[in-house]
């Protein structure tokens, strides 16, 4: 398929979009599966966040042995097989995962979940990097992002469905029965395992969707490989380090001496903390000093030459660090006594209207893939985050859920149109502002309780809607033949949905899930002077011009 393409081919953009509702719908689920397997397992907060680790270190690893083998081989072997065959066989690779989740819950061992999970996700990382190519190159370049937003749209409609169905196979409609209590009964894992029956069934079917599909090409593009050594060995000097440091912190649980001291909090885990607080650094410098090399050296480095590459892929790290870890810590959070002491499905319309913040976002950034007028588009600004909205609250009202406590978050759904009003359609300007106001947003939170706090932690969702799309149009602007590496490179960074949750939990362990929350600041500090920075790269780079006024967001 030519890159040139200047219709969008909208037969083809909705069937792919439907794999990114398994994206979220999965992902989002994790937020209810964390504290279940908690209380199942009897687990600490650093060990429940390994769902995370599990999930989305699967990202990085299969974008990385793509990358790996591409570069062997010298050629790109996911263009050589074209997006819609690579999306396939990622479906394939996560009906496989959710077969041997069905062997692993009727074992009922933790870690064996835990591998089913990283195989489900392997597919996803497979059907991630084809399909975020494959839905920019359905029309034309400077229209991509909007097609992203829309794809990301349905994603978070994936994410707001998921933890109210996950809730409701698990809990059933004992609203009044706590986690814990549930979490011990025989049943509670048979439900798991019915579940991820249908979870199959529903890849099987996607892949078949895809197959038989005529509406979508092939997925090939037109581009030269460039092989990069010298960024393959730093990726992969960077993962063994990862493996070594997470592989002494598991080995760790397996002295019930140790886990005994932990759970029952006897003794503060001071080495783990410091040891995940290394894997962070261990990625930010690695990949600092890769761009530095490559400055003075550009031979063997790729993509990782140019600095808003490098650093958007620490903004990706982020983002996707700060998206999974609000919600995955807020289960842990919502039990406390000061958030209202709240268990099992109880908690899932406020895990669901955090993801639902994020379809909200990603409706409004999609608008222009419609090509609306300018005085259509600014109503449409206003009204499409309200019906996304109201979508929200009847998934809520239809599964039995109290949604009276969530009515109030309109107030805040207006906060987010006037980022959207101030960013003026620029993606840079757009990602500073929203940064801003989630760093606000998170220190309310920090230093409020109950309601306030609540609303404050949910409404991060509705400031990281935008980021990805952003992020990812900043990130690859103006590095011409390497755009498809530096696509590669980006996905790779979905790892830090794998890092920064568990570095959170083990900082919660020590010092308190509400506390802890003070690691979201930091990330939405990141992501503002991502989107200051990047306009001085582009504008030294002269495509500053370019990037903020071509294409929506």
């Amino acid at each position: 398929m030519s890159s040139e393409q200047t219709k969008t081919n909208y037969p083809a953009l909705y069937t792919l979009v439907t794999v990114f509702f398994f994206w979220g719908f999965i992902g989002a689920s994790n937020g209810v599966f964390i504290p279940f397997c908690k209380a199942k397992f009897g687990l600490d907060q650093f060990q429940s966040q390994l769902i995370d680790f599990a999930f989305y270190g699967a990202y990085y690893i299969g974008a990385l042995l793509l990358f790996i083998i591409s570069t062997m081989v010298k050629k790109d072997i996911l263009n050589s097989w074209g997006f819609k065959k690579g999306i396939i066989n990622g479906l394939l690779v996560s009906t496989f995962g959710a077969v041997c989740m069905i062997f692993a819950v009727k074992s009922g061992d933790y870690f064996l979940i835990l591998g089913a999970l990283f195989i489900v996700a392997l597919g996803f990382s497979l059907q991630q990097t084809s399909a975020q190519p494959f839905a920019t190159s359905l029309g034309a370049p400077h229209t991509a992002s909007n097609r992203l937003n829309l794809a990301g749209g349905i994603n978070s409609l994936g994410t707001t469905i998921g933890p109210i169905v996950v809730s409701m196979a698990l809990f059933g409609v004992l609203s009044g029965v706590s986690i814990e209590e549930f979490a011990q009964r025989p049943e509670a894992l048979d439900k798991m395992e019915i579940l991820y029956v249908f979870v199959g069934a529903l890849f099987l079917v996607a892949a078949a969707l895809f197959f038989f599909s005529k509406k979508l090409p092939s997925g090939k593009i037109e581009s030269v490989f460039e092989p990069a050594k010298k960024a393959m060995n730093t990726l992969i000097i960077i993962t063994l380090l990862l493996v070594a440091i997470f592989g002494y912190i598991f080995s760790r649980y397996e002295d019930p001496e140790f886990v005994t001291r932990f759970l029952e909090n006897r003794e503060k885990d001071y080495l783990g903390l410091g040891l995940t607080i290394s894997t962070l650094f261990i990625i930010v410098f690695g990949l600092l000093y890769a761009n530095m090399a490559a400055k003075k050296k550009p031979e063997g480095w790729g993509a990782m030459r140019y600095p808003q590459l490098v650093l958007g892929m620490l903004a990706i790290f982020t983002y996707v660090g700060v998206e999974v870890t609000i919600q995955s810590n807020l289960g842990e959070l919502l039990g406390t006594p000061e958030f209202g002491k709240l268990s099992g499905s109880a908690i899932a319309p406020f895990i669901s209207m955090y993801w639902g913040s994020l379809m909200i976002g990603r409706w409004a950034g999609a608008i222009s893939v419609f090509n609306p007028s300018n005085s259509t588009r600014k109503v449409l600004l206003i009204v499409i985050p309200y019906v996304a909205f109201g979508v929200v609250l009847f998934i809520n009202a239809i599964s039995g859920q109290d949604i009276t406590p969530l009515y109030a978050y309109a107030g805040i759904v207006l906060i987010q149109i006037g980022g959207f009003f101030l960013g003026q359609d620029r993606p840079a300007k757009t990602l500073m502002i929203f940064g801003v106001l989630g760093m606000i947003a998170m220190l309310i939170g920090l230093f409020t309780e109950g309601t306030i706090a609540i609303y404050a932690f949910m409404s991060g969702g509705l400031f990281c809607s935008i980021m990805w799309p952003s992020i990812f149009a900043l990130g690859i602007a103006g590095i011409g033949k390497y755009t498809s590496q530096g696509s590669a490179f980006l996905i790779m960074m979905i790892l830090g949905g794998g890092i920064i949750p568990p570095l959170q939990g083990k900082i919660a362990d020590i010092i308190g899930i509400h506390n802890s929350y003070f690691i979201p600041v930091l990330c939405f500090t990141y992501l503002a002077f991502y989107g200051w920075k990047v306009i001085k790269i582009l504008k030294e780079q002269g495509i500053a011009h370019e990037v903020e006024t071509g294409g929506g967001h």
